[in-house]
């Protein structure tokens, strides 16, 4: 005869047995089997937050445009957007938080590697960046030049405040993540999702800074977010990602590259300041066609001739530079920047200068990416 208390543990072994063969333990099993197989069929995306608009706060839920920027965490940007949940494995990380007005070349580099690491990982199907609108734009051309992968990155900020009437930052995230998990955004580049369109990150800049349609690009969106679905139009005709030459793990620190803004009765102290400051390559973001003023001219040739590099760019929101117009810049040993606003030709500039200070080359590189 067995002990009472060996009785009792085979009695409750029988019980246990018996019981998962009843239907609310198949039901359970089957719930539990559901779950495991939803969250393995979702996208894995990582949200790094930096801070920005979108982590911001107001005073008052009317202050649309008057509050401090970077003063919500991570957590609490995941938290208060349960939806991701229905369309991704979504886990964050506080990189920074700071407003992006704020970003020095060393944090572009220090988030570059960051995202670089993330993206060589299998549990990792897209990264999601939360970021302030100011630098935006720059942020994410550089990414788009120096991480080499396929995979979606995705650069996400807001106009309001998370704690503003009618905030955009919670939509905005949320259509992130969205695009960050989807198949179609593979090999698309750095973008920018934001007001429910997907921007390329090479061409997206900042227009306005009040409304939430404050992203645009002179060649279109590459698509839209509709309730947590992408629609994809375009794709980016430029190099980018594993076709780019450049490559974050190889690169430690961006020379100095300055901007010196074109008006009418310019002086040349800015140029020689920038020179005095150490910059390689100075970017004159000129009147029209990148224009120089012809009181210049031998300032900024002088300046090459030194040997810190010019570009020319051009203030005017639209278009593009063409080269030898306006200044005969084969002549000068100029280069020009093509399509690139002033301040997305300093990052291209920086990161080309990693590799080379040729001009040709130079030129070869602005015309390709």
């Amino acid at each position: 005869m067995l002990p009472v208390r060996s009785s009792r543990c085979a009695a409750l072994a029988a019980l246990l047995l018996a019981s998962l063969s009843l239907p609310g333990a198949a039901i359970g099993r089957e719930m539990s089997d559901a779950a495991v197989e939803a969250k393995v069929g979702k996208p894995n995306v990582v949200i790094l937050a930096t801070g920005g608009t979108i982590a911001g706060a107001g005073a008052d839920a009317a202050n649309s445009a008057t509050y401090q920027a970077a003063k919500v965490g991570v957590d609490k940007l995941i938290a208060a957007v349960p939806q991701m949940s229905a369309i991704a494995n979504v886990r964050g990380e506080q990189v920074f938080q700071i407003a992006s007005e704020s970003f020095t070349d060393a944090q572009l580099v220090q988030l570059a590697k960051r995202v670089s690491q993330l993206v060589k990982q299998s549990d990792v199907d897209g990264v999601v960046i939360t970021h302030g609108t100011d630098t935006l734009e720059e942020t994410s051309l550089f990414l788009n030049l120096v991480v080499k992968t396929d995979k979606p990155i995705v650069v996400v900020g807001s106009m309001r405040p998370s704690t503003a009437i009618s905030a955009d930052g919670a939509l905005n995230l949320l259509d992130a993540v969205a695009v960050a998990g989807s198949k179609e955004a593979v090999g698309k580049g750095v973008m920018v999702t934001m007001n429910d369109q997907i921007q390329s990150g090479r061409d997206a800049t900042k227009r306005t800074n009040i409304v939430p349609s404050a992203f645009f690009s002179q060649w279109g969106s590459l698509g839209m977010v509709v309730e947590g679905k992408t629609y994809f139009f375009r794709s980016l005709d430029k190099r980018h990602g594993t076709s780019s030459e450049f490559d974050i793990d190889t690169i430690d620190a961006l020379p100095l590259v300055a901007i010196v803004y074109g008006s009418g009765n310019m002086f040349p102290g800015a140029y020689k300041a920038a020179v005095d400051a150490g910059a390689k390559a100075i970017v004159n973001a000129g009147t029209g066609n990148g224009s120089v003023p012809g009181y210049l001219v031998d300032t900024l040739k002088d300046i090459r001739a030194k040997g810190t590099l010019i570009i020319r760019s051009s203030r005017v929101p639209d278009g593009f530079v063409l080269r030898n117009a306006e200044q005969p810049d084969d002549t000068y040993d100029w280069v020009v920047a093509h399509d690139l606003n002033p301040q997305k030709a300093k990052i291209l500039a920086a990161v080309a200068l990693t590799k080379t200070s040729d001009t040709k080359e130079l030129q070869r590189i602005f015309w390709q990416y």
